[in-house]
């Protein structure tokens, strides 16, 4: 079934124009992915197929018998809502029936309206999509429901509206950016979930992992065309590279074509006839064509980096807590000369306030922080992205410096680092307040390269940025002859850089794992698996243990009985004996027989009631 045609549609904005004549359809079960720079026309693509925006020429068709929705960047949610309203309000009876029992649960007093929420639940048979709910809710932690959204952080208002959409269960989803905000085991777990949904998806993502796992078709937006690639995200880069190679075939061979023509041209007299018109016609597509570029070339930067000295950056028994719960405690780390360090861990353990101590920006609650006296930190961080809105980017750039020093006595110009970074003449030119987010975030980037800092710590630096971004960041990096720390959700982009990482949150102390963040995830399977393992083993002797005690136990029931009637036998007897001592015909000889069996008798008796009591006591 077809879910989405999009037929020749166009979209400019004033004279720039975004693309023209693109022509896509997604179908039924398609996982869709959407690759292109930024400011090239992603959210545009995307807003026009979710219907927020209309296309300048060309048709559009959506389904009208699917639920679609979309999932913004920046979700909009009503601001006087609790995050309950939030997550549960719905037309699906289902999602009505686990909203009132959920509410139920927080009133216990009014039995009749819980007694109603579970009949309504039984009726609907959605017990177990009540126990989804409870799952998507606890690993996206959304465990604030009464909360109201206006509190929320942007990262928790992500999570909760992702939270919504998921249970909301929609024929067609369209993501953009879903792994932003969420921690590395967040952005595993939906991997996981989309990839085995029968949804219908289209998302915006620079989570190289996340596409590779999730998608079967992407799309490439480059140069205003729309280039079409089925399967994963590693195969489209073969099959890109082929294209590219391809065209770079025809390239050649057209840029010949050119020169031919153009002397041609040359030649020419002002005059011409009909047939040298539609030639000279030809002439400037062919001129066109011969000046197209094949992708974007990576930065290849020889920079000449204050020098580092034998100290560099040294931790020593830092501790830090909030709150009365201890993130970290004990850390010591002297950094060495082209240390990549990662930091990971879940939302809360401490990443971004482990990076502030490194920085001096907070102070721990034990220890100290030793800075060398050549060091020279960038820091890249979300808090520290203040740039004026009314400025030309090339502007804030120099206003830091006009040039960063290379090796060899040469000098990179500040527009040339630009460039270096996909900020063409045009873009250089652009206002700030122009910009996309992405952009900005990638020219605040260069206002700390330009610094020529010796040791960088980015905090979450892959966000907003598209993919061609990220390449050449990660080139510029792997180069970069300093010092880089880094704490990241992109999981291609930390398998790229870091050489180990720091892992917080497993317990009190800091781990420090020799290798990647894939590295880390492999061995931290192992030791689950290993630990689950024991844990089985443990359980099973219990089970022996316990299998062993229910045959005792059911051993002393049988003596138990079988005492209780020996005990009964021996009354018995000794009543008898007893009864014979009222004969006053005995003889003396008869008596003292008669007493010795009835003292035998009772010290038998006594030890028969003694073991009794030891097993009434196990019973």
């Amino acid at each position: 079934m077809n879910y989405l045609a999009v037929e020749n549609i166009s979209k400019s904005f004033g004279d720039r124009v975004l693309f023209s004549d693109i022509t896509m359809y997604i179908n039924q079960g398609d996982k869709v992915a959407l690759i292109a720079k930024n400011g090239t026309g992603k959210t545009s693509l995307l807003n026009i197929v979710a219907g927020l925006e209309t296309p300048d020429t060309g048709k559009y068709w959506l389904h009208p018998h699917i639920r679609t929705v979309f999932l913004s960047q920046e979700p909009t949610l009503d601001e006087n809502f609790s995050v309950f309203d939030a997550v549960y309000k719905s037309q699906n009876p289902v999602m009505q029936a686990i909203a009132a029992y959920e509410q139920s649960l927080l009133n216990h007093a009014d039995e009749d309206a819980m007694q109603k929420a579970i009949s309504d639940i039984d009726r609907l048979d959605a017990w177990n999509y009540e126990a989804r709910v409870k799952q998507i809710l606890s690993v996206l932690e959304v465990n604030y429901l009464d909360r109201k959204v206006k509190s929320l952080s942007g990262g928790q208002r992500k999570r909760v509206a992702l939270a919504k959409v998921l249970i909301d269960e929609p024929d067609f989803l369209i993501l953009d950016e879903p792994t932003n905000h969420l921690d590395l085991e967040m952005i595993e777990w939906l991997q996981d979930y989309l990839s085995k949904s029968k949804i219908t998806l289209l998302t915006v993502t620079h989570d190289r992992y996340f596409l590779d796992a999730v998608c079967n078709h992407i799309l490439e937006l480059e140069h205003g065309t729309l280039y079409k690639y089925q399967g994963t995200y590693t195969q489209f880069l073969e099959k890109k590279a082929e294209r590219e190679i391809n065209m770079a075939v025809v390239l050649d061979k057209t840029k010949q074509l050119y020169k031919k023509e153009l002397e041609w041209m040359r030649r020419q007299p002002q005059a011409r006839g009909t047939k040298a018109k539609s030639r000279i016609d030809e002439f400037y597509s062919i001129e066109e064509k011969s000046k197209q570029k094949l992708g974007e070339d990576l930065v290849q930067l020889d920079i000449q980096m204050t020098r580092l000295g034998s100290k560099i950056l040294e931790l020593h028994n830092v501790s830090k807590a909030y709150e009365g719960h201890s993130l970290f405690k004990n850390l010591d780390y002297k950094f060495a000369p082209f240390d990549r360090v990662g930091i990971i861990g879940r939302n809360g353990t401490g990443k971004s306030t482990l990076l502030d101590i490194m920085a001096c920006i907070t102070e721990p609650d034990s220890g100290k922080v030793v800075h060398g006296e050549t060091l020279s930190i960038g820091y890249y961080n979300q808090k520290g992205m203040k740039m004026k809105e009314d400025k030309r980017a090339i502007d804030v750039v120099k206003d830091i410096a006009e040039y960063i020093p290379m090796n060899g006595g040469k000098k990179m110009s500040a527009g040339q680092l630009m460039e270096r970074f996909l900020f063409d003449g045009p873009k250089q030119q652009t206002f700030v307040s122009k910009l996309s987010g992405g952009e900005k975030r990638r020219l605040f980037l260069l206002t700390l390269l330009i610094k020529n800092p010796n040791f960088l710590i980015l905090d979450e630096p892959t966000n907003d940025l598209d993919i061609m971004t990220l390449q050449v960041l990660e080139e510029f990096l792997q180069h970069f002859p300093g010092v880089v720390v880094v704490v990241s959700h992109d999981r291609y982009f930390m398998d790229k850089i870091v050489e180990h990482v720091f892992v917080l949150g497993e317990t009190d102390n800091v781990r420090d794992f020799p290798g990647n963040y894939t590295d880390y995830r492999m061995a931290r399977e192992q030791e689950i698996q290993v630990m689950k393992n024991e844990a089985s083993a443990q359980k099973s002797e219990q089970k022996t243990e316990q299998k062993s005690k229910a045959i005792a136990s059911q051993d002393d029931r049988k003596e138990f009985k079988k005492i209780e009637k020996q005990i009964q036998k021996l009354e018995e007897d000794k009543a008898k004996i007893t009864e014979h001592f009222n004969n006053p015909d005995l003889n003396p000889d008869k008596i003292m027989e008669l007493s010795k069996q009835l003292q035998s008798i009772q010290s038998e008796l006594e030890d028969k009631e003694m073991r009794w009591l030891e097993l009434s006591e196990m019973m």
